[in-house]
């Protein structure tokens, strides 16, 4: 897996759980389904390297997995009888970066999980990634980092 040499924009998500239906938000605004392409700024063609970091797909999938994988860990932790606090959240970042000239992805994953045993809540969040679909989708093509914060 290529390790990212270069981070030029993090897409960030923050989802609660405090409701039923639970609610992602991107970080620093709203999510705003006006897409821009990375490359084309005020000059015209450029390349992404200079630009205002500005693409939204990153913050789109990191919103969409984070959505997925929440509803994942409230499977595993009812098949295991764990009972999450109401403050879970779950914080996604998703780089865009560069290596030698190519462009790849890399994510970082962090589950809050006030109160529960931190073993208990690393076994959760592993295995909440094991059946999440986006999880799948990207495991062993981008490098996926997954901590867990319970205090």
């Amino acid at each position: 897996m290529t390790k990212i040499d270069t981070v030029l924009f993090t897409g960030k998500t923050h989802t609660a759980a405090s409701t039923p239906e639970g609610s992602a938000h991107i970080h620093e605004s709203r999510l705003d389904l006006q897409l821009s392409t990375p490359g084309k700024g005020t000059q015209g063609d450029q390349s992404l390297t200079g630009i205002e970091a500005h693409p939204t797909a990153e913050k789109l999938f990191a919103g969409a997995w984070s959505a997925c994988l929440i509803s994942a860990i409230g499977l595993v932790a009812q098949q295991k009888k764990v009972t999450l606090p109401e403050d879970l959240a779950l914080e996604i970042e998703v780089d865009l970066g560069m290596t030698k000239g190519a462009y790849f992805l890399q994510a970082r994953i962090t589950a809050i999980l006030p109160g529960i045993a931190q073993d208990v809540a690393e076994a959760i969040l592993h295995a909440a990634d094991q059946i999440c679909p986006y999880s799948k989708a990207v495991r062993g093509n981008i490098d996926v980092a997954l901590n867990v914060v319970t205090a």
